[in-house]
């Protein structure tokens, strides 16, 4: 049986989704928080004790002039995977969700890798489609990931995991005089700045500070501003997120100079010892590039995330559902059209 999540059973799904080896902070009610301008449904499938044993959080915002909505799920859904009646019923869900508001396509991109058949074979026969992983990050979330297997070890034995030259670069930062704090609401005003830097280093669209600041407000304890101080003013942050069994690194930001002083790498290690520290089973390094190619130029992010010798993760990519052909070939070309423009005139008025 597939319901809508009510407010009663909230405590409850948190608890399963936090339980579960494919549970997610963006699986997670809180995650919708994030989300102001999207309504925020939770599906659950029950048992026959009316336990909770699979469950799908869908976004869905309006999408103006059309009258239509669209649907996402991201890194949904959470559930034993090799269970195909309970796929059936959330993905049953989905469908009758769908027909409920509106929703010219429901989006997903889940936490299963690119190998997995059997999954793969359970969304054809449900009638998703399923789009091929992204190289340099043209999807919604990152199809390349690393992972750090961090259970059960303590951290002298996590850091002998590390390539020599990473241990080398952690040790020079501390030597060089760096040191990593944990940051506060009011360091996000320089984080933001740093982040700034980056993103036009990069050539990314930066988040406003207001979303961090809300990132530290809805996730409390679970959420953490790591910040690297150099000769008295801080020149480096990060952003982690606790939850379940794994630490994610979200957002890293670092100014153009003093980046010789390596404040990068000692803020990837105390993430990880904060992993170690709540006994997770993953830190979860994020997004890489899938192009290995030493002239490609996310390749330096790739080789700096490789140094700490986590296992380069594919997932299956994103898969979709289209219950309007017309109207998602439209939109999907306008908000495409409507990026690019975003991104190419915030990096105008950087500079």
């Amino acid at each position: 049986m597939v319901t809508e999540l009510t407010k009663d059973r909230i405590e409850e799904y948190e608890a399963f989704n936090q339980a579960h080896p494919k549970g997610h902070f963006m699986q997670s009610v809180l995650w919708g928080q994030m989300k102001p301008d999207w309504k925020n449904v939770i599906l659950i499938s029950t048992d026959e004790n009316n336990k909770i044993k699979g469950a799908v959080n869908v976004l869905i915002r309006p999408v103006p002039i059309i009258k239509r909505t669209i649907m996402y799920s991201p890194r949904g859904p959470v559930c034993d995977l090799d269970d195909k009646e309970t796929l059936k019923e959330l993905y049953d869900g989905i469908k009758e969700l769908a027909k409920k508001h509106k929703a010219y396509v429901f989006k997903a991109d889940p936490d299963v890798k690119s190998d997995n058949e059997t999954f793969k074979e359970s969304l054809k026969e449900a009638g998703f489609r399923i789009i091929p992983g992204s190289k340099n990050f043209e999807g919604i979330q990152p199809c390349f990931v690393f992972r750090l297997d961090v259970k059960d070890k303590t951290e002298e034995e996590v850091f002998d995991i590390f390539h020599s030259k990473t241990r080398y670069n952690i040790r020079l930062s501390l030597k060089k005089g760096v040191t990593v704090r944990l940051g506060t609401k009011e360091d996000v005003k320089d984080f933001q700045r740093l982040m700034e830097e980056t993103g036009q280093r990069d050539e990314f669209v930066v988040r406003p500070a207001a979303y961090f600041e809300k990132m530290l407000d809805v996730y409390g304890e679970n959420a953490r501003l790591y910040m690297a101080d150099f000769e008295g003013k801080p020149i480096a942050g990060t952003l982690a997120i606790y939850y379940g069994n794994k630490v994610w690194y979200l957002y890293g930001a670092s100014g153009n100079a003093y980046r010789n002083v390596m404040p990068n790498y000692q803020l990837q290690w105390e993430m990880i010892r904060w992993s170690i520290e709540k006994h997770c089973d993953i830190y979860d390094f994020r997004g890489v590039s899938g192009d290995l190619s030493e002239d490609n130029p996310l390749y330096g992010l790739y080789r700096f995330k490789k140094g700490f010798n986590g296992e380069f993760t594919e997932f299956l990519g994103e898969i979709e559902i289209i219950f309007s052909p017309f109207i998602n070939w439209a939109v999907h070309h306008g908000e495409k059209i409507f990026r690019e423009l975003r991104r190419r005139i915030y990096l105008l008025r950087k500079k």
